[in-house]
């Protein structure tokens, strides 16, 4: 299986266009300050700056990032810094949905295979209540004896507890909607943020 259909999903991949003045060399030493943060090492070879990052700080502007490459390439058009930036956090936001709907599935699989046991054990005790219940003798009926009581209906309330206490899919619905959408956003904003901060850095700002 080629890796190259499925790593967007962990990997962000963009490129900037560099001044026609501008060197590899140049560039580099613009960006160089972004891999000098904490847990941050890194080498250049030639036109290509390789990082990686370790516990990286938080106030790290890349510390959504595990590690990179980034290349100067020469073409028709000009000079063109390309790179591409890998995540381990976007990739965790994309299959903690996939985790979540799984747990909801197996809730709701594990509700159906409690369901007929329940079933077969209500039935049981009903029949045994009816059971209970016996009619008087004519002897007991011509002396006045009071008629037995009926069991009283424990349906209403007992139903509803067991309703409450049968495991419910619905947290694993919430989290699988909120880790997607962290995902979509993350996804799409980690995008913009990093080659917004890369083109400040190569013009000098």
């Amino acid at each position: 299986m080629n890796l190259r259909f499925i790593d967007w999903i962990w990997h962000v991949r963009g490129s900037l266009p560099l001044a026609p003045e501008q060197s590899s060399d140049e560039a580099f030493d613009r960006l160089d300050p972004l891999f000098r943060e904490t847990g941050t090492s890194h080498e250049r070879t030639n036109d290509t700056l390789i990082f990686r990052k370790k516990d990286q700080a938080a106030q790290d502007k890349m510390s959504v990032f595990d590690g990179g490459v980034l290349q100067v390439e020469k073409g028709l058009a000009g000079t063109v810094l390309r790179y591409r930036l890998t995540s381990r956090a976007l990739l965790f936001c994309f299959l903690a949905p996939l985790m979540f709907l799984a747990f909801a599935q197996f809730t709701i699989a594990m509700g159906k295979f409690q369901k007929p046991s329940t079933e077969a054990a209500e039935t049981s005790k009903k029949s045994k209540k009816e059971d209970a219940v016996k009619p008087l003798n004519p002897i007991d009926k011509a002396l006045g004896a009071p008629a037995p009581e009926k069991p009283k209906k424990e349906g209403s309330k007992k139903d509803k507890d067991d309703e409450d206490k049968k495991p419910s899919p619905t947290p694993a619905y919430v989290f699988a909607a909120i880790f997607a959408f962290l995902y979509v956003v993350g996804r799409v904003l980690e995008d913009r943020l990093v080659k917004t901060l890369f083109k400040k850095k190569l013009l000098g700002s």
